[in-house]
């Protein structure tokens, strides 16, 4: 059993879900706001490692969907600095677990640090790496800012 710190945009239909499959899988889940945490381009950083910076990138964000916003335009320290600014932009969940940094929920890098129960993934965008755990089931009409009703 391991305390994992999930950094969450709160009422996230798939960040609900990913702590449910967390707390089945026996964790203690401590959900932060994402949106409300005070960041540093050190402490994103770790968060982000090494990936290519498009892949750190939420693609449903407002701003990313409606095209206004290319994710390849950015160096890794400029997009550091757009994320800041606006936490939005932030490829979710973030999660640490001891002294492991994740973004994304990747069952395959999970493992390597915790028990995780069966998951049935399937890719979605491989662009962004995405798959059916972390990528944003809203609609076309419905945005991470724009509550389904």
């Amino acid at each position: 059993m391991a305390t994992i710190l999930f950094f969450e945009k709160p009422g996230c239909q798939n960040n609900i879900r990913q702590k449910a499959i967390l707390e089945r899988s026996g964790h203690i889940v401590e959900a932060i706001n994402l949106l409300e945490h005070q960041w540093s381009t050190g402490e994103l950083e770790d968060y982000l490692g090494d990936k290519p910076i498009e892949q750190c990138f939420n693609p449903a964000a407002p701003t990313i969907k409606s095209g206004k916003l290319n994710p390849l335009d950015f160096t890794k320290e400029e997009a550091m600095l757009l994320m800041i600014e606006n936490p939005l932009l932030i490829k979710r969940p973030l999660l640490q677990i001891g002294k492991h940094r994740l973004q994304g929920f990747d069952t395959t890098a999970l493992r390597e640090v915790i028990e995780l129960a069966e998951v049935e993934v399937k890719p979605i965008d491989a662009s962004f790496g995405m798959t059916d755990m972390n990528s944003c089931p809203h609609s076309n009409s419905n945005s991470c800012i724009t509550p389904k009703i």
